[in-house]
């Protein structure tokens, strides 16, 4: 039996007895969409009519849209629910996570290289309120993940860095601050990413750690965080054999299990030892670490079974709703574990206040809330977390700080594929064309046309800027850098390290050392937004000192590259 007036609900019985009447009211097809948190792919209101809205849902997400058209959204879905929806965001960085007018406030490393706490406070906050504003009142955040492995090709910069303490300490921070904007968090990525270095969305990724390791670490995170009340917990596509093989069934306990569907690490570890008694919610089911451990209709139901309370994204509405009804009648799914889904679902919503704020109208605020998207305190927190975190890893040779009387002619190269290239390669332009350089913008060379020798490269520039923009994404197998060359001839390769002085800025990735050795100029960044940028061209030029401390190795355990 749930007791829904303990911690982390901590209901009156007013909310309890709503609960239970709302609960004693519903169909088995309403109990049946309330587990379930889409995606919407279009804000057209028939679309939300015929294609979610239709099917009860719990909650509903969307991707970083104007505000304006978010928050009426959420109103007409709102309005169109009985029961009040949960809508969450990907709220780890910003503002600019929930509307692209946002604040682009910064990732979560950054504030742990800015070396106070204030800095992961205020990413909540900024985050938080700006979100709220739009309608949304759960963020799928903070990263509660510990960056062990610097192969890893999805975590860096999205967490508070290697450090258990710093991870415990920086999150808590941005609870308190997401508690003070009426946003429920959601902590992730139970049991905990880091360690591996491949990709749930690839594959069922695994947490190596064996099990005292893993207490110390990831579990005195997690622990710390349901102490503090956090409401949610998400759980990812990651299997923890250590722990399966100590405490779960010996016939699979050589199996890799994802979380999500582990009965072990969600009853077992996550409910009894941690004692978390809030609602759990499955990280993406489309991800291949869900959809590759078995087959999907008989996967549906067991993420309920096994321990989750809902049930993120879908390969298709329709069908995962027709999984979930099936595997209910064919006893994969128990009328016990649907109503205590079910309940845990309405008892978050009730802490939020969300049936008190539809009685009232008030579950979206009005439109003129939308003014703290961007706000001017926020920028100015913005700019001051740039200013703290931008970290140089080394100038070994010394040539900082740069500047037009020294170096007049530059070329500027942005590495990654991603859509961001033109505003940072602009903003970058802008910046240093107006301190009296001469930019240059590389683009790769037709080698059939041949390629520069020294003579003619030492004709055309006198230093030459990288900016590594390689973003954290998914569905990628790595996080490294791909140059554009041939055989080592091209431009684009640092093969001129020697021959002119050459500065490396990452924007994301702060392991990139690890793929340019030869280089003695070095600086992380952590964020790429135009304020990030502004400040490393501040700091490239001395106007400006170095203050960020690397909450990670960028040497990656490699003396070489110190030097």
């Amino acid at each position: 039996m749930i007791n829904i007036k303990a911690k982390p609900f901590c209901l009156t019985d007013r909310q309890t007895e709503w609960v239970n009447a709302v609960l004693a009211q519903m169909t088995v097809e309403e109990k049946i969409g309330q587990l379930f948190v889409p995606i919407g792919y279009s804000t057209d209101r028939n679309y939300l009519d015929n294609e979610i809205l239709r099917w009860k849902v719990g909650g509903l997400f969307f991707r970083d849209g104007v505000g304006t058209e978010m928050r009426d959204t959420f109103a007409y879905a709102q309005s169109k629910s009985r029961i009040p929806l949960l809508v969450p965001s990907n709220i780890e960085a910003g503002g600019d996570g929930a509307a692209t007018d946002g604040t682009p406030y910064g990732k979560q490393m950054a504030c742990a290289a800015a070396g106070d706490k204030k800095y992961a406070y205020r990413l909540g906050k900024a985050a938080c309120s700006e979100a709220a504003s739009l309608g949304i009142n759960w963020a799928f955040a903070p990263v509660v993940d510990i960056d062990m492995n610097y192969r890893n090709p999805i975590t860096n910069v999205r967490t508070y860095g290697n450090d258990p303490d710093t991870v415990e300490q920086y999150a808590l921070e941005y609870l308190k601050a997401a508690g003070e904007c009426g946003v429920a968090t959601a902590v992730k990525h139970f049991p905990g990413d880091g360690v591996d270095e491949r990709d749930q969305h690839l594959l069922t990724s695994v947490n190596t750690l064996d099990v005292a390791s893993w207490r110390a670490a990831y579990g005195r995170i997690y622990r710390s965080m349901i102490e503090d009340g956090t409401l949610s917990v998400m759980v990812g596509h990651i299997a923890f054999p250590a722990y399966e093989q100590e405490y779960g069934d010996p016939e699979n306990a050589r199996q890799i299990i994802p979380a999500s569907l582990s009965k072990c690490l969600l009853q077992k570890l996550l409910r009894e030892e941690l004692g978390f008694n809030g609602l759990i919610i499955t990280d993406a089911t489309p991800m291949a670490g869900f959809t590759s451990a078995m087959e999907r209709r008989r996967a549906v139901p067991l993420s309920i079974e096994s321990g989750c309370d809902m049930f993120l994204f879908n390969k298709d509405l329709k069908e995962d709703y027709a999984f979930m009804m099936e595997g209910l009648k064919e006893g994969l799914l128990s009328e016990r574990r649907l109503d205590d889904a079910v309940t845990r679902i309405l008892a978050m919503k009730a802490a939020l206040l969300l049936p008190e704020k539809k009685a009232s109208g008030k579950l979206v605020p009005d439109e003129k809330e939308l003014a703290i998207l961007g706000c001017e305190k926020h920028i100015r927190w913005c700019r001051e977390l740039a200013d703290r975190s931008v970290t140089l890893v080394k100038d070994t040779g010394g040539f900082l700080p740069i500047s037009a009387s020294k170096t007049p002619r530059l070329l500027l190269e942005i590495l990654g594929d991603f859509l961001s290239n033109e505003r940072v390669a602009k903003t970058f332009i802008r910046e240093l064309t107006g301190r009296g350089f001469e930019v240059t913008l590389y683009e790769p060379e037709d080698f059939s046309t041949g390629v520069d020798n020294v003579a003619q490269f030492h004709a055309k520039y006198d230093m030459v800027l990288y900016v590594g923009n390689v973003e954290n994404a998914s569905n990628r197998t790595t996080n490294r850098i791909n140059w554009y060359t041939f055989w080592g001839a091209g431009n684009n390769l640092p093969w001129f390290a020697c021959e002119v002085p050459v500065v490396f800025v990452s924007l994301a990735n702060p392991y990139h050392l690890l793929d340019v050795p030869m280089l003695h100029t070095y600086i992380n960044a952590y964020s790429n937004n135009n304020y990030v940028i502004e400040s490393v061209v501040q700091k490239l030029t001395g106007e400006s000192a170095f203050y960020g401390i690397s909450p990670v190795d960028p040497f990656c355990g490699r003396e070489e590259l110190k030097f």
